[in-house]
């Protein structure tokens, strides 16, 4: 059990990165075992899921995530799924998934550089490989217990077990996606996208989402949560997106 302990310990304490916000992380899994991962996860789902055939929504979607990662020396790969949903995806490995859902939701180009920006934003933090780092802590972290005196406790264990989840893990969860936010906000008004209609993308998300759980009780934060975040981030977005106007960059992916 000592052996079990010192190994997390140590773990805990090397296994330091810090996001493109400047936010500490805890990720010990390799990079390259993650994209590789995150290839054969949008490999399956290429061929599980159809995928639609409309050239508008794929040549959008790709001209966008182009201009999103212009310098970034990564060939990204965009797939247009056909899905009624409000939903897209990003993967290790440069792989981002979008469904028609979205992309009848949205007005315009910005709006949908909101969305692909976001996504992107979880690949650059690393947020695939900090998730399975911490879960992979966890469960560690519950086995020792498991070997003590209170590990014999099935309610001892199980509000452990719940505690684990609503303490670290969905909190994290949360704190993933307003820092995606943030980085996606900032990518699209650096590659010339108008950054205040991220906001104008999450008030339609509010419109058509329907019994959102309580922000306790989600991975996600509330929409009106992110709405206030990005607002309060803009004048940086905006300064970002004078910035890109000023040298050119003006995207006509429409």
């Amino acid at each position: 059990m000592f052996k079990k302990l010192s190994v997390v310990l140590i773990i805990s304490l090397t296994a330091c990165a810090t996001s493109p916000t400047g936010r500490n992380q805890l990720i010990f899994m390799p990079d390259t075992q993650m994209d590789q991962m995150g290839l054969q996860a949008f490999d399956q789902m290429k061929k599980e899921k159809p995928i639609s055939h409309q050239a508008k929504f794929n040549q959008i979607a790709q001209c966008i995530v182009t201009e999103l990662t212009q310098g970034m020396g990564q060939n990204w790969e965009v797939v247009v799924f056909e899905d009624k949903t409000l939903n897209a995806f990003a993967l290790p490995g440069a792989k981002i998934g979008v469904h028609t859902g979205m992309m009848q939701l949205v007005d315009n180009q910005d709006q949908l550089a909101a969305v692909l920006g976001h996504e992107v934003g979880h690949v650059l933090a690393r947020h695939s490989n900090e998730r399975a780092s911490q879960e992979t802590l966890v469960q560690q972290g519950m086995s020792i217990i498991k070997q003590t005196s209170y590990g014999q406790n099935p309610l001892i264990m199980a509000g452990l077990g719940l505690g684990a989840q609503y303490g670290v893990l969905m909190p994290y969860s949360r704190t993933h996606e307003s820092e995606a936010d943030i980085i996606g906000v900032d990518l699209m008004a650096k590659a010339g996208f108008d950054p205040t209609q991220s906001v104008t993308l999450w008030q339609k998300m509010e419109q058509a989402s329907q019994n959102q759980p309580m922000e306790f009780m989600s991975t996600h934060p509330a929409h009106a949560t992110r709405i206030q975040q990005l607002q309060e981030h803009m004048p940086q977005a905006l300064e970002f997106y004078k910035q890109a106007q000023a040298a050119g960059r003006q995207p006509k992916c429409r």
